[in-house]
């Protein structure tokens, strides 16, 4: 899920720096507009973009087109004046506030709604020597945008798969009550795209409730499966409102909860048992996997078995759809998009104890 997270922080911070630059240079020109030549022509104008400029932030290489501008004023040392920005100087590569602040910041700021803390932190308290009314205007572009994503309408997506997780993007000062909520959706089409990403109370039940009642409203039908860590609130949320769906525990969150209670010796002896559930052929063949872990460690590690068997039927829940869509669906890393999603509707209810459109919806 991360990795998804990293591809919006980073094409989010590319949209800000190329938007903040273009105010820079707009306010530049704008500056110079009542100076002109002999001839009437502005000496002060657009000059179209320099080269792509590779900048490397916390999220990636952010690839940059800084916009050109054409002086022909002389200074009073007979140079010809240059521009140069604030917000991107020449040569630099790595900018401290884009590598580490900017990315986290532009998410806080999709997932709440406020886009300030993210434009002072890339154009520092004097916002780069922008008006105070530009500034507003991207502010208010950003936030106009944010607003349209929130409320847009879903009658015409068909997610069959989603991913839920809970994201806490930094310290916020409140024992980590406060957490960013993603939810991602894959659709027939082999698309896999960001559905909502809002802030939450933790990750409760109730914070979860209100996003999914408020997809429904807005005509979202209820996906074929759920693929989410079995600590979220997200699951009370999802049987009530989409009761139809079915439940996918994330293997990875899974893995790791039990090792924490098994001792640090066993965990190697532990992991192979368990990913052969994981990754068996069948669902037949992850049932013996599971029951081979039962005889080994039950007796003196019961709570370690109960942390498998009591989400036994939930962790296997992928067998029920095409194999080649197992690795999408055992952990809630939405990471690349689907192998082969065309023909999935079909193929699932073609398929041995899967259920029709009619039935999931």
């Amino acid at each position: 899920m991360m990795s998804l997270l990293d591809r919006l922080a980073r094409e989010g911070t590319r949209r800000m720096l190329t938007v903040a630059l273009e105010a820079e240079v707009e306010q530049y020109i704008n500056a110079g507009a009542d100076e002109r030549d002999d001839s009437g022509q502005r000496l002060v104008v657009r000059n179209g973009y320099g080269r792509s400029r590779s900048l490397t932030c916390g999220a990636g290489i952010v690839e940059i087109r800084p916009p050109r501008v054409d002086d022909r004023r002389v200074d009073d040392e007979g140079e010809f004046r240059r521009f140069k920005s604030r917000i991107l100087p020449p040569y630099v590569r790595r900018s401290a506030k884009v590598a580490e602040v900017l990315p986290i910041l532009y998410l806080r700021a999709l997932s709440t709604g406020n886009f300030r803390p993210a434009l002072e932190s890339l154009l520092g308290k004097d916002t780069a020597g922008l008006l105070p009314t530009t500034v507003a205007h991207m502010t208010e572009r950003w936030e106009a945008e944010y607003a349209a994503f929130r409320t847009r309408s879903l009658s015409d997506r068909d997610y069959l798969y989603v991913w839920a997780a809970g994201v806490h993007l930094d310290d916020d000062g409140e024992g980590g009550r406060l957490c960013t909520l993603v939810l991602v959706g894959a659709r027939s089409d082999c698309e896999k795209e960001l559905i909502v990403l809002e802030e939450g109370f933790r990750e409760s039940a109730e914070s979860w409730r209100r996003i999914l009642q408020d997809l429904k409203r807005r005509g979202l039908s209820a996906p074929m499966i759920a693929i989410g860590d079995g600590g979220l609130g997200f699951w009370v949320a999802a049987r009530e409102v989409w009761p139809s769906t079915t439940e996918q525990r994330d293997w990875g969150h899974k893995l790791s909860d039990v090792l924490e209670e098994l001792p640090r010796q066993l965990h190697p002896q532990a992991m192979q048992m368990l990913r052969r559930a994981m990754y068996a052929p069948t669902r037949t063949a992850a049932v013996a996997a599971l029951s081979g872990f039962t005889i080994d460690f039950g007796a003196q590690y019961p709570k370690a078995v109960d942390c498998v068997r009591r989400d036994e039927n939930a962790l296997l829940a992928f067998f029920d759809f095409p194999a080649e869509h197992w690795k999408q669906l055992r952990t809630a890393n939405a990471v690349e998009s689907p192998s082969s999603m065309r023909g999935l509707r079909q193929r699932v209810n073609e398929g041995a104890g899967s259920r029709s459109k009619g039935e999931h919806r």
